[in-house]
């Protein structure tokens, strides 16, 4: 006997019911598009929540595929970061940086840390993904080149949510540099984390946690 497949979730629906837009700044969304532009934006964003942590996102099918990475992302090809799925995001999401108050579902200061555009280096995304290798360029302010998310294995780390590792390609774009520390301020407003919990009203000592020590922030 057959069983019947678990019907998909709703685009955004998770998003949403982890979210009082009462209380948070957060974008609702509008309801996601089926539409592939030929454009399709890139977004990473510094949060400072229970800890720090680096989101980043990809345009696909009208909503911002998500994966929260711990220690950030890497221009060293030797390096590999774990990247953890997240539920889906609203496009409007790409444009956020703020302050999500305390208590409320990844409470802490948000900072708008790259942006710009991704295209796939392979045929068929939709496949790429549900294979676990996707191969892609970045377009950014501060990531450029190719770029692969692969696919490890469910449950790592104690995870319920899909692992990926996030991993730079060799390319002349690759660099042992550290990015995170050399690029710490907002693409959007030039800001560190600790100025725009202050600018916000946020938890400015919490935020200047994920600052590089010795930074203007971090000293006040």
């Amino acid at each position: 006997m057959k069983t019947k497949p678990k019907p998909k979730t709703a685009p955004l629906e998770e998003y949403r019911e982890k979210r009082n837009f009462e209380v948070t700044a957060e974008p609702k969304g509008a309801r996601a598009s089926t539409n592939s532009p030929s454009e399709l934006l890139y977004v990473i964003q510094k949060h400072q929540a229970s800890q720090l942590h680096y989101d980043f996102r990809l345009e696909w099918r009208g909503v911002l595929l998500s994966w929260a990475v711990p220690k950030g992302p890497s221009l060293d090809p030797s390096v590999k970061r774990l990247a953890t799925a997240v539920e889906d995001h609203p496009l409007e999401y790409g444009n956020f940086e703020g302050v999500i108050p305390e208590g409320e579902y990844g409470g802490g200061t948000v900072m708008l840390w790259d942006r710009g555009t991704w295209a796939p280096e392979v045929p068929d995304v939709d496949a790429a993904l549900e294979k676990g290798d996707l191969k892609f360029t970045l377009a950014g302010k501060k990531l450029r080149g190719s770029w692969v998310l692969v696919r490890t294995k469910l449950g790592y780390g104690g995870s319920k949510k899909p692992q990926w590792l996030l991993i730079k390609h060799r390319d002349r774009y690759a660099s042992t540099d550290d990015v995170l520390i050399e690029e710490p301020r907002s693409v959007l407003s030039k800001r560190t984390l600790a100025e725009i919990a202050r600018d916000a009203g946020g938890d400015v000592a919490k935020a200047a946690k994920g600052d590089p020590v010795g930074s203007a922030a971090a000293r006040r």
